[in-house]
C-alpha cells in the first residue's frame, strides 16, 4: 500500500555495519598515513626510553605502546564499521558519562601525577578521561550543531558553549589547561562550520579570557593549579619551563640536516629533555633524524590532515561533516602546539603529538577519531541516497 493510500511509511533503519559496497570508498591514503605514523611513534618511543645504558633498558614503554596500537586499531575498526549516524541516539548518555568520569577523577579515586589529578589507575594501567572527553565533545557538538540546520542563532550558540564549558571547567580544575584549550579550539572550529557568526565566536573568546583572568585572581584555584594555568600566557615565568625549552632546542639544534642517527641522540640518551617520550617527542625526532627526518614526519601529518579535511568536505550530511571537522581541529592544534613547543615558539603545556607521543588514552582516542573520519568518508554516497 502506498503512502497516498493512507498507510504510514516504514521508517528506514540504519545498517548496523558498513555494507560491502561502502568499503570500495575506504580512504586507503588515510589508513596508510595512520599506520606509518603509528609505527614511527613506536620507534621514536623506543629510542626515547632506551636511556644512556641500553643494557639496563626496560621494554615497558615500547611494549605498552605496541599494545595500545593494537587495541587502538581494533577500536578504530569498530568506529569505521558501525554507521556513525548510530551515535546520535547515544549523544546525551555519552555526555553524562563524560561529565561523571571527569568529576570522579577529581575525587580521591583519581591519581595525581605531575601536580594534576587526571588519571584513573586500573591494574597498572592509567586511563586519562580528559583524552576520551575530546572525542565525546566532538560527537556532542556535531549532533547539536547539525540539528541547528547550518545556521546558528545566538541562543543556540550560547547553548553549545554551555555544553563545552561543563567538561572544560572540570578539566581545568585537574588542572589540565592544555586539554581545556583543545576543547576551545574544537568548539570554535565546529561551531564556525555549523553556521555560527564570527562576531559571536570572537565575543565568546574575549569573555573566556576575561573569565580565566578572574579565576586566576580568585581563591577558586590552589597555588600549584594557578602556576600551571599561568604557564600558558607566561611560559618564561616558570624556571622549569625555561629549562625544558632550552634542552628541547639544544636537542633539535644537535640534529642538523640529517640527524645524529637513530638511537644516537646525545640529549635523548642522556635524558636531559623532560617528557621526551610524551610531550617533547618531536625533539627526539629532530635530534636523531634531523631536519630531513622531521620534514618526512611532518609531511605524513600533513597528509593525515588533508584526508580528514577531505572527509569533512565530501561528507553526505552535516553531522558527518562536523564530526570530521572536530577531529581536524583537535589533531591540527595538537600538532601545531607540540611542534611549536619543541621549537620554542609555543608555551609548555602537556599535549601529546597525535600517533607519535607515548600514551594509551591519547592513542586510543586518536585512532577511534580517525575511525569515525573513515566512517564518514566511506558512507558519503549511502548517506546522500537516504
Amino acid at each position: 500500500m502506498s503512502v497516498a493510500d493512507g498507510a504510514r511509511p516504514k521508517r528506514r533503519l540504519l545498517p548496523r555495519v558498513a555494507p560491502l559496497a561502502s568499503w570500495v570508498h575506504v580512504d586507503v591514503i588515510l589508513l596508510a598515513a595512520t599506520a606509518a605514523l603509528t609505527l614511527c611513534g613506536i620507534a621514536l618511543i623506543y629510542s626515547a626510553t632506551r636511556g644512556i645504558d641500553p643494557a639496563a633498558f626496560s621494554r615497558f614503554h615500547l611494549e605498552r605502546q605496541a599494545l595500545f596500537a593494537v587495541v587502538g586499531a581494533l577500536l578504530g575498526t569498530v568506529a569505521a564499521v558501525v554507521d556513525y549516524r548510530r551515535l546520535r541516539p547515544l549523544v546525551w548518555p555519552l555526555y553524562g558519562i563524560t561529565l561523571l568520569a571527569l568529576a570522579l577523577v577529581l575525587t580521591p579515586l583519581g591519581s595525581v601525577r605531575q601536580g594534576a589529578r587526571a588519571w584513573f589507575v586500573f591494574g597498572g594501567y592509567q586511563v586519562q578521561p580528559s583524552e576520551f572527553a575530546k572525542l565525546a565533545i566532538i560527537v556532542v557538538l556535531a549532533h547539536y550543531a547539525a540539528r541547528c540546520g547550518g545556521r546558528m542563532s545566538l541562543r543556540q550558540f550560547l547553548t553549545a558553549l554551555v555544553l563545552v564549558a561543563g567538561p572544560a571547567l572540570l578539566i581545568l580544575a585537574e588542572p589540565d589547561a592544555g586539554t581545556a584549550v583543545v576543547f576551545a579550539i574544537i568548539a570554535m572550529g565546529v561551531l564556525l562550520v555549523a553556521g555560527a557568526q564570527v562576531r559571536h565566536i570572537l565575543l565568546a573568546t574575549a569573555l573566556g579570557l576575561i573569565g580565566l583572568g578572574f579565576v586566576l585572581s580568585s581563591d577558586l584555584v590552589q597555588e600549584y593549579q594557578r602556576e600551571r594555568i599561568e604557564s600558558i600566557v607566561n611560559p618564561g615565568g616558570d624556571p622549569g619551563d625555561t629549562f625544558n625549552l632550552e634542552q628541547a632546542q639544544i636537542a633539535i639544534g644537535n640534529g642538523g640536516l640529517t640527524g645524529q642517527g637513530y638511537g644516537q641522540g646525545t640529549q635523548t640518551r642522556s635524558g636531559l629533555v623532560p617528557a621526551q617520550e610524551t610531550d617533547f617527542i618531536f625533539t627526539v625526532l629532530g635530534e636523531e633524524l634531523g631536519f630531513l627526518g622531521s620534514v618526512v614526519i611532518l609531511g605524513l601529518l600533513a597528509v593525515l590532515l588533508w584526508r580528514i579535511w577531505r572527509s569533512a568536505r565530501v561528507a553526505g550530511d552535516l553531522f558527518g561533516s562536523l564530526l570530521s571537522t572536530g577531529v581536524l581541529c583537535m589533531i591540527l592544534f595538537q600538532i601545531f602546539q607540540t611542534v611549536g613547543m619543541a621549537a620554542g615558539i609555543m608555551p609548555v603545556i602537556g599535549i601529546p603529538l597525535p600517533l607519535l607521543s607515548y600514551g594509551g588514552s591519547s592513542l586510543l582516542t586518536t585512532m577511534m577519531s580517525l575511525g569515525i573520519v573513515l566512517n564518514v568518508s566511506m558512507r558519503r554516497h549511502l548517506v546522500r541516497a537516504t
